[in-house]
């Protein structure tokens, strides 16, 4: 029986080096991308989560003749129960939020994948083939973003919700009686304290990201894992490229995990002045 590993294989793994610098390539701007795009869309999320807008009472409010009985009875008492009073407070952008954060958060990342590359680009729409730096299939690499893009905001919105919901509401009140306008409010006085809260998690999330992304091989996007895939078929060896995949990861994710913590400690260490 021979040896489990063995250095002659690391050594037949040295043509295919630059297989390994396109992959780690590719899967660092696939997170990048994944993360900011997921941001944009956790931050939308979390806004239409914690919005009040509520259209059968605005209809009660603005037309009480035709549309009052959303609000009042026919007694004219205000209602506190039944169907019409639930209907009458029902949000429709934080019912479509949250909606949208629970059918993400509980199927698999996978099926999410396939079905926005199988599903989406493939029958829907027609991506153009050209490659990014040469070796990035965008017709591949494009769907991948999308698909984490869209799995990293549902779990983004739930960590900016508690960042924001984590500043006093007493700030909001004081933003008010200075003049300024719910938009200026949440993007000078908001914002930026709920940012200080939540830059950690959406670090650990960049660092996550970077680990899921290796489920983008299944659709042809060209990461770690899949020159992986290609060395093995290439030289029948799938131990050793696998014990590099793994170095790359680490060395990818391990300072990001070391940076986040500094970054943590130096906040609350301003936090305790």
């Amino acid at each position: 029986m021979g040896t489990f590993i063995q250095w002659k294989n690391f050594e037949a793994l040295l043509p295919y080096a630059n297989m390994f610098k396109e992959g780690l390539i590719t899967t660092v701007l696939l997170a990048l991308f994944t993360v900011l795009i997921g941001f944009v869309l956790g931050l939308l999320l979390s806004v239409m989560r914690m919005s009040n807008i509520r259209p059968f009472l605005w209809l009660a409010h603005a037309f009480p003749d035709t549309f009052g009985f959303f609000e009042r009875d026919r007694n004219g008492m205000l209602r506190d129960s039944g169907f019409l009073y639930h209907l009458g407070r029902f949000n429709p952008l934080s019912f479509l939020a949250t909606a949208y954060v629970e059918v993400i958060r509980s199927t698999p990342v996978l099926v999410q994948v396939m079905v926005i590359y199988f599903g989406v680009f493939s029958q829907l729409f027609s991506l153009p083939s050209f490659k990014i730096f040469g070796f990035i299939a965008f017709n591949r690499f494009f769907p991948g973003v999308v698909a984490l893009a869209m799995n990293s905001g549902a779990y983004l919105c739930e960590i900016i919700r508690s960042g924001l919901q984590s500043v006093e509401g007493g700030q909001t009140e004081a933003a008010r009686s200075l003049g300024l306008s719910q938009l200026q409010n949440m993007r000078f006085i908001i914002l930026p304290q709920a940012l200080k809260n939540i830059l950690p998690a959406i670090a650990n999330e960049f660092v996550t990201i970077i680990k899921e992304s290796a489920i983008t091989y299944t659709i042809g996007v060209q990461d770690i894992m899949a020159m992986v895939q290609a060395i093995k078929s290439a030289t029948y060896i799938i131990m050793e490229p696998l014990l590099v995949a793994t170095a790359l990861y680490f060395c990818l994710c391990f300072p990001l995990s070391k940076l986040i913590a500094y970054i943590e400690r130096r906040m609350s260490r301003g936090d305790r002045r």
